[in-house]
């Protein structure tokens, strides 16, 4: 539209003539929105908000007296509000580009009063610091144009042909080369550690393949050797089974003909041998008991032969009293006592003979049956033969 006139984004529109703009400034300031503008009656003019650089180089001369040839680059711009605005545009808004000069010039100025009051190693060491310094002196300064510092840095330090600085990293850069030499030492020994330990690696390697190899090889070898003499070793096992097998027949046999004969020869044998040793048994057995019926048989006709005897013994025993002297005090019991003694004695005698009979036969000989023929012979005497003799 005409008359209507809009500033752009980094842009500050300055319109003069009608009223007086914030504080007595000659001009309004109009930012971000567009405004009518009447024309032949007020005149509109921009001022760049932009970022802007300004490049310092300087000599300085630090507290020790040495020379620096410092380099430096600032950034800034107008600032955002109306004051700085109105600040700038009295300042720059004929010729902006005197901005960038005269705010090299202010950098340089205090530039060169900071590092005046520092040393080099300070200087050289701390340069944020350097940098913070100089913003802070000529943040009030730069105010006062308007403009505002972004940021402020220390791109190169530089003593020229001094050496200073050169023979103040000395020291850093022999240790820092010894540093480097012992890393290139130690790079170089661990290169060297891992070229043998590749080449063990691959001396270990070849020697388990050639293992493998060879036990590959053994085991092919084996295998052959145990193919070739599967054949015999299969014909000498079946023969080896045969042979077993004929041996175990034989054994068999031998065992059969043992039991044949035992059934044959040694059975019978074992059992005549008990048939004669039950007979013999039998026999003796037999004898046995004939002997004792003997021997109790001529016991009893003994004891008969003895009972029978009795009164002939008693007789004989009288008849030996017959001559002999006897008185007798009492009469007829006197008499009778003789009498009684005299078949007592024979009683005695009776007694006497049997145990002698006893004992003869509990001794194992044969003296019942010699009593026995004796009595008999003496028993076939006759009564008028004379007396008995018993032993």
């Amino acid at each position: 539209m005409f008359g209507y006139r809009v500033p752009a984004p980094d842009e500050a529109m300055l319109i003069s003539g009608g009223r007086r703009g914030l504080g007595g400034a000659p001009f309004r300031v109009v930012t971000g929105h567009g405004k009518f503008v009447l024309p032949f009656f007020r005149k509109t003019r921009f001022l760049t908000l932009a970022m802007c650089e300004a490049e310092v180089t300087e000599t300085c001369v630090t507290r020790q007296g040495i020379a620096l040839n410092v380099r430096a680059v600032i950034a800034f711009k107008v600032g955002n509000d109306t004051e700085s605005i109105i600040n700038a545009g009295q300042r720059f808004l004929s010729d902006q580009d005197q901005m960038s000069v005269l705010t090299g010039r202010i950098f340089a100025g205090h530039l060169r009063a900071i590092i005046g009051s520092m040393t080099v190693e300070e200087i050289v060491t701390e340069r944020q610091k350097l940098a913070a310094e100089v913003l802070d002196t000529s943040k009030t300064e730069m105010a006062k144009i308007g403009l505002i510092v972004d940021s402020l840095q220390i791109q190169s330090i530089d003593d020229g042909d001094a050496g200073y600085i050169d023979a103040m990293s000395a020291p850093h850069r022999a240790a820092i080369q010894r540093q480097a030499q012992i890393a290139q030492a130690q790079a170089t020994q661990t290169a060297a550690e891992a070229q043998q330990e590749a080449a063990r690696k691959q001396a270990e390697y070849a020697r388990q393949t050639a293992v493998v190899q060879a036990e590959y090889s053994a085991q092919v070898d084996r295998a052959q050797a145990e193919a070739a003499q599967a054949g015999p070793l299969a014909q000498a096992h079946a023969q080896q089974e045969v042979l077993a097998a004929q041996t175990e027949l034989a054994q068999r046999q031998a065992e059969l003909r043992q039991q044949q004969l035992v059934a044959e020869i040694v059975k019978p044998a074992e059992a005549e041998a008990e048939r004669i040793k039950l007979l013999a048994k039998a026999e003796a057995d037999r004898m046995k008991i004939q002997a004792e019926a003997a021997a109790s048989y001529d016991r009893v006709a003994l004891d008969r032969m003895l009972i029978d005897q009795l009164p002939q013994i008693v007789k004989e025993a009288a008849g030996g009293l017959a001559g002999a002297n006897v008185n007798v005090l009492n009469g007829a019991d006197g008499l009778g006592e003789i009498a009684a003694g005299l078949v007592s004695q024979g009683l005695t005698i009776l007694d006497s003979v049997r145990q002698n009979l006893g004992g003869q036969d509990s001794d194992g000989r044969n003296g019942g049956g010699n009593g026995v023929l004796e009595l008999r012979a003496k028993e076939d005497r006759r009564p008028g033969d004379g007396p008995v003799n018993v032993d």
